[in-house]
């Protein structure tokens, strides 16, 4: 017998733990179904997926090009390990990857999400200093950036900057060398636009020169920090920084879990600067949003560091359960496959520029302090005070309530604190883009006119 409606919303409030979630204010919303930009909930009721189901919905919910792929894929086998064992599937997936990547990354390492790519991209990369050729061992630490967001494991929140995410696990954390998060719209004093990048590759460049003798590598968010809001970073930042890692014999990691495959206008957000990272972190959108599965890559002088005879004990000794599943990569690879079929890059250009119409519009709101945005990733930043870019306090919800009212006008945001996000799947339609973001914006209006 199936459960009740009832039953379901008890069960949901109860059984069910939700990720970053209040469960004593927890009110159920289960979706059912869903096709293209559509999710449906219990009552049939329609809502445009705004944020591409957490940012990692690409093609759209059951495309049939994927579903196919993945049911081929049943009849073949559902899991091996990936532990001196592989399959034809992720063999060819790795091939693809390698293809479409910026040149010279030639090795990928599955996992299971983007937390996971990231804490392998540490663990190599320490190692990688302890038994290259020529040993580096002091080379222990890491550089990241304030308001860095890398998944939720302890290595990548030692990474992260975000204090109501990260500050009670403090105490199990590894100490990084922190610099401020190079974003373009709350600038220091003095620095302007034409100025931020030089100002901020200023400091990246004293921090290397001072301590590159125990610097493993540079972990950053290529052109968008997401979880900080969408902070954009200036352009040319991202090329200088890879520069200055080269100059100064530091690796450098690319965590393209949240800008890869297609999010910010091209395949991977490196392209734009013409950025070749050490090592590169990919997820979210790799199986088009439909099964866990992850990847870091890594360029050959990286990889060679861990080879040798078993006695040599140069093994990368990490490793997932579910790393490299044969039905997650028969849906990344058929992903990868509608991203030529549909020309999904080539259709970008039109959606991109119709979110920045309405982006330019809603910026005029009064507490509207900045409407950013690269490619299909946007943030609507709403402040109290828009001359001083004063913030609500986030006790206040301002985003929650946007949001809200959004979903009350069929259209599911989630917002981070004061910024509401607009991430949709890059398969939406013009006019499914209209409604997202005039529901955003009447959402805007109603949570800005509330008194505490």
């Amino acid at each position: 017998m199936q459960p009740t409606r009832q039953q379901l919303e008890q069960w949901d409030r109860t059984a069910v733990w939700h990720a970053f979630t209040q469960m004593a204010e927890y009110a159920p919303l289960i979706i059912e179904r869903a096709s293209g930009a559509t999710l449906y909930d219990l009552d049939g009721r329609a809502l445009l997926d705004g944020v591409s189901s957490l940012w990692c919905n690409v093609h759209g919910h059951c495309h049939p090009r994927i579903d196919a792929a993945i049911r081929d894929q049943l009849s073949r086998i559902a899991h091996c390990t990936s532990l001196g064992m592989s399959n034809p599937t992720t063999i060819r997936l790795a091939k693809r990857l390698i293809e479409i990547a910026p040149p010279g990354l030639e090795h990928v390492f599955f996992a299971g999400d983007g937390a996971a790519a990231v804490e392998v991209a540490l663990k190599i990369a320490f190692q990688y200093w302890q038994q290259r050729a020529d040993p580096r061992p002091a080379k222990t630490k890491f550089v990241a950036l304030g308001a860095a967001y890398h998944g939720d494991t302890i290595g990548s929140v030692s990474l992260g900057d975000i204090g109501q995410f990260h500050a009670m696990f403090q105490p199990l954390l590894f100490d990084v060398f922190r610099l401020p998060s190079p974003e373009s719209y709350r600038l220091p004093p003095g620095v302007t636009l034409a100025t931020a990048a030089a100002h901020y590759l200023g400091q990246m460049e004293t921090l290397l020169a001072q301590h590159h003798d125990e610097i493993a590598a540079v972990v950053v968010e290529p052109l968008v920090q997401g979880a900080a809001g969408m902070a954009l970073q200036p352009p040319g930042y991202l090329a200088g920084v890879c520069e200055l890692a080269r100059q100064h014999d530091v690796l450098l990691i690319a965590d393209e879990v949240a800008t890869g495959f297609g999010r910010t206008g091209t395949m991977f957000a490196c392209e734009q600067e013409q950025v070749v990272p050490d090592l590169m972190c990919l997820g979210k959108g790799l199986t088009g949003g439909y099964l866990a599965m992850s990847a870091t890559l890594a360029s050959d002088e990286v990889y060679r560091a861990f080879l040798g005879s078993y006695a040599d004990a140069k093994t990368l000794y990490h490793g997932h359960t579910f790393g490299g599943n044969p039905l997650a990569a028969a849906a990344a690879l058929a992903t990868l496959d509608v991203f030529e079929e549909e020309q999904t890059l080539a259709r970008l250009p039109e959606k991109i520029a119709r979110l920045g119409e309405h982006l330019a519009r809603i910026a005029q709101h009064p507490h509207v302090g900045d409407a950013r945005q690269r490619g299909l990733m946007a943030g609507i930043e709403l402040v109290s005070d828009r001359t001083k870019r004063e913030p609500y306090p986030w006790t206040e919800r301002r985003g929650m309530r946007a949001c809200q009212r959004a979903l009350d006008r069929g259209v599911f945001l989630r917002p981070l604190g004061n910024v509401v996000v607009i991430m949709p799947p890059l398969s939406i339609t013009l006019d499914e883009l209209d409604q997202i973001l005039l529901a955003a914006e009447e959402g805007i209006v109603t949570a800005t006119e509330l008194n505490g």
